[in-house]
């Protein structure tokens, strides 16, 4: 585990399994049906059971960028905070929209005063953003949003893979 202290909060980077975080919440990977599918999302909807998908038709939809809340359900976490990332093209939108997906989770867990969240790296499964890149964009906001707001006074990003662990330790050390 890497961890940095950001004016009152913490930022963690550690590997892990995403819905064995004891934070208040965990954000889902999602697609914009907010369905379950694989990766991220499918091992959330898995973990927390079939009312976590009740809940999420009731929410219809979330655009890329955007982010919604529902309970936890079955998990550790009190809460899943839904965001859709790009599917990587290519092209500046694809950075904005993952900027996006980063601030409007942490603005959502802000607003519902959630004390700690746990992150995936967005879009880097099946949405092909190439992780390094990523890891930069997501750390980037995240460290931005904690210089300048009082909660979530815990930010955690859980790395499945040891590859994925590895190239998001290579860019905390430059950034941190």
């Amino acid at each position: 585990m890497k961890y940095i202290d950001i004016e009152n909060s913490r930022f963690e980077l550690v590997k892990g399994d995403i819905t064995q975080q004891d934070t208040e919440a965990i954000v889902n990977a999602a697609n914009k049906r907010l369905a379950p599918g694989g990766g991220v999302a499918g091992a959330i909807h898995r973990s927390a059971g079939p009312e976590l998908y009740e809940e999420c038709k009731k929410l219809g939809g979330c655009g890329t960028g955007e982010a919604k809340i529902t309970k936890g359900y079955n998990l550790k976490a009190d809460y899943v905070i839904h965001t859709v990332g790009p599917v990587f093209s290519g092209t500046e939108k694809d950075e904005l929209d993952l900027r996006s997906s980063y601030k409007n989770s942490l603005r959502l867990a802000s607003a519902e005063k959630i004390r700690s969240v746990s992150f995936p790296a967005l879009s880097t499964g099946a949405f092909g953003y190439p992780t390094k890149e990523a890891a930069y964009i997501a750390m980037e906001e995240i460290r931005k949003y904690l210089e300048s707001n009082e909660l979530p006074s815990l930010v955690r990003m859980v790395l499945y893979s040891s590859e994925d662990y590895d190239i998001h330790k290579e860019v905390f050390e430059q950034l941190f």
